[in-house]
């Protein structure tokens, strides 16, 4: 009999049944809460049901969150990445035995009672009072259901899931209405199946059809009598009744969904009898979420893809909107990645630069004309594990990159530009001393740059005077220095911004001369990407990674395009081959040439050897590798990377067959179209004039005597006569 209260009166019991009597709703609360009965007596029937009346009467169903596959550009597959490992099926594609054993345990009268089980009810509020404490609840599968929509438009944020999910009168009130709702809108089919597909089974897997998945390795639709009762089982707990890590507690709590079907005749006794006998059979398929499990060495690229979708704002006017569509996934993204291409960058990478050594290597490769992203790799794996990084060492900082790494003298082609386009001639000599000082002041943009920096060149043999021709190929450090600061740092600058070159970390380009020299910070991508312009006729196009993308219902959605502008004339950007095509043949990239087909390209070395690079490109493909310390602390002097020591590394001759054995594979098979490119002759080394004709001999600005021609000056097809007092234009 059960026990009054101190000073007389109702039993617990009987305060809970008069409780009810008063309000059928809070009745429902309290069981759907599993409170004791005790703990009702300070609910207000009256307040409940005025705040029932003011929750709003529409339930906002969230698309359920599921996978989203990313294709490379033929279709095949690069990666699964999910909030929620999830595919949504129909009832057709699950089987009867798990429609079943879930209504079984979870909700036995789940057919006969409406959003509200009153008997469940009554059941519940008795138990819990004469336990006087917590051993039931009553919430029916449509209220379990509610919570859960509840819980999945929480999404990953922490404080809204706990808000979904705590143990609250007002809550209840507001999951009540709701499932009132559902049940008058759905039907009870329909119910069973939502709460199939989005109810947590553990082992990140969300709905029957993962977690049949995940265990059986096999569809829902092919699940066995005590397979289903083994799922249905960890729904009230996944992490008690995991059966990977529990299995003995997952093997009682499937026997008791075995005897449940078997008490409400869904199955025979002697059905129930021989599955419980069996032991649990697992063919465990282990999560593969995110870009982790990318084939090819593409787990980079697939983060860049990440990237990309929450940075732009055609999938949403905001990052959370954006972060809200990604997270919510199912959707099949055909990217610009070209398999062949990818393969041959991770290999060449991967021959070149051990994962283990000091310095790690970055590659990437874009299609000029197009912006397109070909592929993407680097030495050291996409992942948390030793000599692995998350780091992406081909991008910028907001895309998931560093602070970037100083390209050096792979930085000279687009002051070359630059000049070209302001009218100076390919024939211009300077006297390009072994050492000088910068020539002080240089106009900028907005003023003028003096200071008493110095600089040199790599070997003290280099003393001019050099052509462009000569001095590109030769990489003459003091070359470029004297045409920047006779050509001013602004023309530099804009270049630079037409051709899509700016600094990893996002800030300006600093309006210095040794930008010439290239002392800022850029990732492989940008290199890439700007070369393209060279092999494009002058036209910059930005990156691009996506082709399309569908979403959950098949349906096309909006991809941003590459943006593509005239960054100089097709004449100087096919001088610029020109000039590039010599540093592979006869330069500093000898050992980067490619063999049958055209090439041209760009090595770069960094102060004090942090960072060695070397940038090229044909007409179908411009590449950008870079070989360096990513913490930019390890000097390259005295060290062995790939098992070959150097004394010092220079961008030749590791970085550049790192990309002559990228570019050679991602090409097989491929046309090979020739460069554009104009002549441009040697001319005799050291009795040229500066290419104006006026034999200027000011220090460290000019040439060296006049020329040993008779008038002065050549004249070469496609150029006008550069004559002695003449201008120097072309």
């Amino acid at each position: 009999m059960a026990k009054k209260r101190d000073g007389g009166g109702l039993t617990r019991t009987q305060q809970a049944a008069k409780f009810l009597g008063v309000s059928v709703l809070a009745g429902a609360v309290l069981a759907g809460i599993a409170l004791p009965a005790a703990g009702a007596l300070g609910l207000a029937a009256k307040g409940s049901v005025e705040g029932f009346d003011d929750i709003p009467a529409n339930l906002k169903t969230p698309p359920l969150s599921q996978r989203t596959t990313i294709l490379d550009a033929d279709g095949g597959e690069i990666a699964k990445v999910y909030s929620r490992d999830r595919t949504v099926v129909g009832l057709k594609d699950m089987s009867p035995y798990i429609q079943k054993a879930i209504v079984a345990i979870e909700d036995a009268r789940f057919y006969q009672h409406g959003a509200i089980d009153m008997k469940g009810i009554l059941r519940a509020v008795n138990k819990n009072a004469r336990s006087g404490g917590v051993s039931e609840g009553a919430s029916t599968l449509t209220q379990q259901y509610v919570k859960n929509v509840f819980v999945e438009e929480a999404g990953d944020d922490a404080d809204k899931v706990a808000q979904a999910t705590q143990q609250t009168i007002g809550r209840k009130v507001k999951e009540l209405k709701y499932a009132i709702q559902v049940e008058e809108e759905l039907g009870k089919r329909k119910i069973l199946q939502n709460y199939l597909n989005i109810t947590f089974f553990g082992q990140q897997a969300y709905g029957v059809e993962a977690a049949s998945q995940r265990y059986f390795s096999k569809h829902a639709k092919d699940l066995k009598l005590e397979e289903a009762a083994l799922l249905a089982g960890t729904v009230q707990s996944p992490s008690r009744y995991d059966p990977v890590n529990a299995p003995g507690e997952a093997t009682r709590r499937r026997n008791t969904v075995l005897q449940r079907m078997a008490d409400l005749k869904d199955i025979t006794q002697a059905q129930a009898d021989a599955a419980a006998k069996k032991p649990i059979q697992l063919s465990v398929s282990r999560p593969k979420n995110g870009c982790i499990t990318a084939v090819d060495g593409a787990g980079f690229f697939c983060d860049y893809i990440r990237k990309v979708f929450l940075s732009d704002k055609a999938f949403g006017e905001t990052r959370k909107a954006r972060l809200k569509l990604w997270n919510q996934g199912g959707m099949t993204i055909r990217t610009t990645l070209d398999p062949q291409t990818q393969k041959s960058i991770q290999a060449s990478v991967s021959k070149h630069v051990f994962e283990d050594d000091p310095v790690a290597s970055a590659a990437t490769i874009v299609e000029p004309g197009t912006g397109k992203v070909l592929g993407m790799g680097q030495s050291r794996p996409y992942g948390i594990g030793p000599n692995q990084t998350q780091l992406n060492l081909s991008v910028d900082g907001n895309m998931g990159g560093g602070a970037g790494y100083q390209p050096g003298s792979t930085f000279k082609p687009v002051i070359a530009a630059a000049a070209l386009e302001q009218g100076t001639s390919p024939y211009q000599q300077y006297s390009s001393p072994y050492r000088m000082r910068y020539p002080s002041p240089v106009q900028t943009c907005n003023g003028e740059w003096s200071g008493t920096d110095s600089t040199q060149n790599e070997n003290k043999t280099e003393v001019g005077p050099y052509g462009m021709k000569e001095a590109t190929a030769k990489s003459v450090n003091t070359y470029f220095v004297q045409l920047i600061s006779e050509m001013g740092i602004c023309p530099a600058v804009k270049m630079a911004q037409s051709m899509g070159i700016e600094r990893a970390d996002g800030k300006k380009l600093q309006e210095v001369p040794s930008m010439t020299l290239g002392v800022q910070e850029m990732s492989p991508l940008t290199m890439a990407a700007g070369y393209a312009t060279f092999a494009n006729g002058g036209r910059y196009c930005s990156p691009v990674a996506i082709e399309s993308i569908t979403d959950p219902r098949g349906k096309a959605m909006k991809v941003p395009q590459s943006s593509c502008r005239t960054a100089m004339s097709k004449k100087t950007a096919d001088t610029i081959n020109t000039l590039l095509k010599g540093v592979v043949e006869d330069g500093t990239g000898k050992q980067a040439g490619l063999q049958g087909r055209d090439s041209a390209g760009k090595t770069g070395t960094s102060d004090s050897r942090y960072a060695a690079w070397f940038v090229g490109y044909t007409p179908n493909a411009a590449g950008a590798v870079w070989v360096g310390d990513p913490l930019h602390n390890r000097k390259m002097y005295d060290i062995t990377i790939g098992g070959v020591p150097h004394e010092k590394v220079y961008g030749a001759d590791t970085p550049g067959p790192i990309w002559r054995d990228a570019m050679t594979g991602a090409l097989a098979g491929r046309p090979a179209p020739a460069l554009p490119t104009v002549p441009i002759q040697d001319p005799d080394k050291g009795k040229g004039d500066d290419g104006k004709g006026k034999g200027r001999d000011k220090p460290g600005r000019g040439g060296q005597g006049g020329d040993d021609k008779p008038g002065g000056g050549w004249h070469i097809p496609g150029f006008p006569d550069i004559l002695g007092g003449g201008d120097g234009g072309w």
